[in-house]
């Protein structure tokens, strides 16, 4: 059974067509979505021209908006009478979207429509005959993987492929260097390889974790007095926590970061750092 993706009891892959060879979303859908008018995701594009080249969005000419219609309404779904044809993304345009959107929803959002891509993948691969369909495939996820490196590098939120293992701890590197006092750190499992980073940091760090390699805490002790390991089993997720002010979760433990696909992203609500440090030891 394929894995479904949903997001306010809407199955975002529901919303994925394929026009010219291409998965997309139409505007209104990802309006919705991202709990915007349509018209926001319209001037978004009139306003950033050079960040939407076509292969990452355009209206849909007459015969494939008469088209995708007909598909919609084969699949007992229903699609809005427009007085103008309506203006469709792929996947890159959907992650260039939620970059100038710069939203909690639209971050949020952005990820679950990512995974739905990801889904509907694995959909059309296991049922592709054509070898060459295949390898279009392949050069298209490449390209999506550039795409995500260029655009989410200057943001707080970044996502990493399987493989990218030194961008990864790069990025920790980066966060860790803008503390100025302190770092907590949750994470269930710690690796040499994130005593190894925090080596470099004169910071002040606690850990909080539930398992613990004592002879490998105690070398890094012996030679570095600035970590405080807990206890704790009452967390599965990882976050960082800068200055007790700036609240990061990362998806992966740091021991395997760059191993599969994952991210670390902000999180710019200040009542979830206040929530989450109430359930400190």
């Amino acid at each position: 059974m394929n894995e479904l993706i949903v997001k306010d009891n809407i199955k975002i892959e529901d919303l994925i067509y394929e026009v010219r060879g291409k998965q997309v979303m139409l505007d209104s859908d990802l309006a919705h979505l991202y709990k915007v008018e349509t018209k926001r995701i319209n001037e978004a594009v009139k306003n950033n021209p050079e960040k939407f080249p076509d292969r990452f969005s355009w209206i849909l000419s007459d015969d494939e908006y008469l088209e995708l219609r007909s598909k919609i309404s084969t699949a007992n779904k229903t699609i809005n009478m427009k007085r103008f044809n309506p203006r469709v993304f792929t996947e890159q345009g959907t992650i260039m979207l939620a970059t100038i959107l710069k939203s909690k929803v639209a971050t949020n959002t952005s990820i679950a429509i990512m995974d739905a891509f990801v889904v509907m993948r694995k959909v059309i691969s296991n049922n592709l005959i054509e070898q060459k369909y295949v390898n279009k495939m392949v050069f298209e996820l490449d390209d999506r993987v550039s795409l995500l490196e260029s655009n989410f590098k200057s943001f707080s939120n970044q996502v990493f492929y399987e493989g990218q293992i030194y961008d990864a701890h790069s990025l920790l590197l980066d966060i860790f260097s803008t503390s100025k006092e302190s770092i907590i750190i949750i994470d269930n499992y710690i690796s040499k390889e994130l005593l190894d980073i925090l080596s470099k940091t004169n910071k002040q760090v606690t850990i909080y974790t539930r398992n613990i390699d004592n002879n490998l805490i105690n070398k890094y002790k012996s030679q570095y007095n600035n970590l405080t390991i807990k206890i704790t089993n009452s967390f599965h997720d990882r976050f960082i926590i800068i200055d007790n002010k700036v609240l990061y979760h990362c998806g992966a433990s740091f021991k395997d970061l760059g191993k599969k696909c994952f991210g670390i992203n902000k999180i710019n609500d200040s009542n979830y750092l206040k929530e989450l440090t109430n359930h400190l030891i």
